[in-house]
């Protein structure tokens, strides 16, 4: 499975455009390879570089959705996947792009087929995800891209 963007390559910069300094809307991605016994997807995009001050985890989850169609190949520029949108740190249920206090940041987006639906409703955190995930993984990827803001 395969999960690529052709707004940046893997382990390259996040344009602005996809951030909080520029129009914070979700980037071109692209799914190729899903396994044919996959039942449904889920998208984690997550940033594990936060400072411990602002989050004593270290990390900011900035877009869940799950229940994704596995037939699903493109997820165009500033949309939403169809299917069920979990709650991010920023406490709401959509894309919220990158936005580092301090540096350079990691985002994962993270790609896993599961061989079942997951049976939780709207707005599930990042930990119930996970946990229903557990023993239905078929496959995972990850995208990662890199932002820094640009200092004024």
């Amino acid at each position: 499975m395969k999960l690529t963007s052709q707004a940046f390559k893997h382990e390259g910069k996040i344009p602005s455009t996809y951030t909080c300094d520029g129009k914070n809307v979700s980037p071109p991605l692209k799914i190729e390879n899903v396994p044919k016994s996959a039942v449904s997807l889920v998208l984690i995009m997550e940033d594990p570089d936060v400072p411990k001050h602002f989050r004593p985890d270290g990390m900011w989850d900035h877009w869940i959705v799950f229940n994704i169609p596995p037939t699903t190949t493109d997820i165009p520029e500033g949309t939403e996947p169809q299917g069920v949108p979990g709650i991010t740190t920023r406490q709401n249920m959509i894309y919220g792009g990158p936005c580092p206090p301090d540096r350079e940041h990691r985002y994962f987006f993270k790609l896993f087929a599961l061989n079942t639906m997951l049976n939780l409703p709207a707005g599930s955190t990042k930990k119930h995800v996970f946990d229903a995930m557990h023993g239905h993984i078929i496959e995972e990827t990850v995208l990662l891209g890199k932002y820094e803001r640009i200092k004024k």
